[in-house]
């Protein structure tokens, strides 16, 4: 066989590698971003119109997270925030309007004082999905109901304010990051 066609055997088989390697890197990072992002990755893809642009995104808001100096709450303002929740979950039952208001307030500035970028909604929940996955859709449901309630038309009813309110408690609890103590059965 001639030497042209060694080569040309080689650059093909070289090329079938590569390729190989790179659909194995693609696949591998793609359950990456479905591991971390769980649904996140779902409603990405969904709203991108495929996984190359989805991915994409992601990736980019790994990075952008990465150069975010998001920090732990102190033990003292973790106390503050967690009263001032039960003061506001209190209002609900008189005011559940205002109380959903107060949660999107408070959720805000533990967020600001955890060091998120708090000036555009979209990008906050950006930046949360990537740290709270899991809670990233309750942000955005209970933002919207918010945003009903703050309308000022009424459109908002009491179970979706209750809703909203709910979700609203579960981000905030995650972003408090208050990890109960151990039990003594749980340590034996």
């Amino acid at each position: 066989m001639p030497t042209w066609a060694w080569i040309v055997i080689a650059v093909v088989a070289a090329l079938i590698v590569l390729g190989a390697i790179a659909a194995w890197t693609q696949q591998k990072r793609r359950a990456q971003l479905q591991d971390r992002f769980g649904s996140e990755y779902d409603r990405t893809v969904s709203e991108r119109g495929g996984r190359r642009a989805a991915e994409k995104e992601l990736a980019d808001r790994e990075r952008k997270r990465e150069r975010l100096d998001i920090v732990p709450l102190s033990p003292e303002a973790q106390k503050k925030y967690s009263a001032s929740w039960r003061e506001v979950q209190g209002q609900f039952v008189d005011d559940p309007s205002k109380a959903v208001n107060e949660a999107d307030r408070l959720v805000t500035d533990v967020m600001r004082e955890r060091g998120y970028p708090i000036d555009d909604f979209e990008q906050r929940a950006d930046d949360v999905s990537v740290d709270h996955p899991d809670v990233v859709q309750n942000y955005r449901a209970a933002h919207a109901v918010y945003v009903k309630a703050s309308n000022g038309n009424g459109s908002a009813g009491t179970e979706d304010l209750r809703q909203g309110f709910v979700h609203y408690r579960a981000l905030f609890n995650e972003l408090l990051e208050i990890r109960e103590p151990a039990t003594e059965e749980a340590n034996q």
